[in-house]
């Protein structure tokens, strides 16, 4: 309990990465680039008139409308951050202009709400039919009353501040749905955000900065439109059950030419529904080629053989896929917006690294990650690195000393010389590690960035390991494909340095210049290359999500009528 009450207590109190994710839309090097036109942008009406009416008169009937209650989608937290925006403007309307309603601005917040669907967001969650019969009511009307005004300009703040916080922050929370997500924002910073993005001159631009920025977003918003097509089609054939198949092996023509049609829907084979075409008999060199690239584009070990895995995969029906690429778009939206200028990013899922500066991609490797069973999968979590150490020693956690390491020295006395382990004292209790050298788990060198999971990354003696499509052996920590690569990536150094330091003296860390941003993640929905990959799901944590997605996918009949209501208003 006290390490429990130690970790929720650290997780509170640190700021390093995730506490940005909010303000760096606002305050980062976009807007950075931009503060000439943030600070000659939009500002509301403070006095005079609108449409013919007081600019007071109108003030005066937001604060009635504001006080008359929120509208039923709207939660009690969003509608006070509604209530802050206004005040943050001393309760000035903020979608008027002389003339009556800002067209330019209130088109881009309608465009951004009819685009919503796009980013996997459930329309339930705004109040599009109080806000289509308020603009409709100004509209229409020949001169608008102070009340038709205002009611106007709170549905349209309202709907803007909730698609604000979906967009900077997602729609569920990760800590209800079974994520063992650990990085999250900070609530008082929404407000800035909403407010800031509120003032620039295109607001449209202020809002498509509010989406991660994270090139996996926009591919995985084209994938999502995709399977939707799919899906609207009827999915895909079902695969029956049947024998193992290797290439060469005779089949029934019905199954291989199911198997060929459910290739086909995701494009790893040439559509060939045409009724004239041959039906195959015989599970040849195209039909395993074509599964191979499957197994590779499914976290399936890649040996063109149908199994009971792939047979398995094949299975999974369109609409899960569907809701699975929904899912990782709200993991995306759960992550900083701005992750650094030099910074590193693991996904777990797809047993990947890559290193980023100033927003180009810089180095990439294979990694290993901790096994699927209980006490050793590997946390969502960021934090910061700032030690290189070379020649580590693997100092063996209790946990691991005690079930693995001890009952191995209890069956042969000779285990700890012949694998460099030495006892020692820690504080008065005895404990293993590994000396420094070939045989150490750690290889030769180890990343630290201090966290509440006692994760680092860190190089391997047991390189065959990376020729193995599906890599999930480890304790929790992160194995190196190419660790001498990333130690000269973090610290600078050419690689003569660093092979000098690995078999140099003993354990000798090198502090990091600038601490350099670490982000551990769980996507099952990614782009390599340009392709869409589905993950790894490892540890089970995709189905919880993509039930809770799955009603973000197709818009009510509605919702559907308040879209082309919206769209009706932004072309007239």
């Amino acid at each position: 309990m006290a390490a429990l009450a130690r970790r929720r207590g650290h997780r509170a109190a640190r700021g390093i990465l995730a506490a940005t994710f909010v303000l760096a839309v606002a305050c980062g090097r976009d807007s950075d680039a931009a503060s000439g036109e943030v600070s000659r942008g939009w500002a509301p009406v403070q006095s005079g008139r609108v449409a013919g009416i007081s600019a007071d008169d109108i003030r005066q009937a937001i604060q009635r409308r504001l006080h008359a209650g929120r509208p039923t989608e709207i939660t009690a937290d969003r509608w006070l951050h509604v209530q802050r925006l206004y005040n943050s403007y001393d309760g000035a309307p903020l979608w008027m202009e002389a003339e009556g309603p800002n067209k330019p601005r209130t088109n881009a917040l309608l465009r951004a709400i009819v685009d919503a669907n796009g980013d996997a967001l459930r329309l339930d969650a705004y109040p599009l039919t109080e806000l289509v019969q308020a603009i409709s009511a100004v509209h229409d009307a020949k001169t608008p009353t102070a009340e038709q005004l205002a009611s106007a300009d709170v549905l349209l703040t309202t709907t803007y501040v909730a698609l604000a916080e979906d967009l900077l922050g997602g729609q569920t929370d990760p800590k209800q749905l079974s994520q063992d997500w650990h990085i999250g924002g900070r609530v008082e910073q929404v407000d800035s955000a909403v407010a800031r993005s509120l003032r620039t001159a295109k607001l449209d631009e202020g809002i498509a900065r509010m989406r991660p920025r994270y090139d996996d977003y926009a591919a995985l918003q084209q994938a999502l439109t995709r399977f939707r097509e799919i899906v609207k089609k009827g999915g895909w054939p079902a695969v029956p059950r049947g024998k193992l198949l290797k290439r060469g092996d005779h089949e029934t023509a019905a199954r291989l030419t199911a198997l060929r049609a459910r290739l086909a829907a995701e494009g790893f084979v040439a559509d060939s529904s045409d009724s004239t075409a041959a039906r195959p008999t015989v599970y040849d060199r195209s039909l395993a080629g074509a599964v191979a690239d499957f197994q590779a584009h499914h976290g399936i070990v890649v040996d063109s053989i149908l199994g009971d895995s792939t047979a398995q995969s094949l299975n999974v029906p369109a609409q899960y896929r569907l809701a699975q690429i929904a899912a990782n778009l709200e993991r995306l939206r759960w992550l900083p917006r701005d992750p650094g200028q030099r910074y590193i990013i693991v996904n777990v899922s797809a047993f990947r690294l890559q290193a980023y500066d100033s927003g180009q991609k810089a180095l990439e490797m294979k990694v290993i990650v901790g096994e699927e069973y209980e006490g050793k999968q590997t946390p969502v979590f960021a934090d910061s690195m700032e030690t290189v150490v070379f020649r580590p020693y693997w100092q063996i956690t209790p946990n691991i000393q005690r079930k693995e390491i001890e009952p191995k020295v209890a069956a042969d006395p000779g285990y700890l010389e012949r694998n460099d382990m030495e006892y020692y004292k820690d504080g008065g209790e005895t404990r293993i590690r590994q000396r420094p050298g070939d045989k150490n788990s750690l290889g030769l060198v180890k990343f630290l960035f201090p966290n509440d999971f006692n994760i680092y990354l860190h190089g391997t003696p047991e390189g065959q390991l990376f020729e193995k499509d599906v890599r999930a052996f480890s304790h929790g920590c992160i194995r190196l494909e190419k660790p001498e690569d990333l130690a000269t990536w973090v610290l600078g150094w050419p690689l003569d340095r660093v092979l000098e330091y690995e078999h140099g003296q003993n354990n000798r860390g090198m502090r990091v210049t600038h601490k350099l941003p670490v982000y551990i993640t769980y996507l099952t929905t990614y782009a390599r290359d340009g392709q869409l990959y589905f993950g790894n799901d490892l540890y089970g944590r995709d189905d919880q999500l993509v039930q809770q997605m799955a009603s973000a996918l197709f818009a009510s009949p509605q919702a559907v009528r308040n879209l082309a209501a919206l769209q009706r208003l932004v072309n007239e």
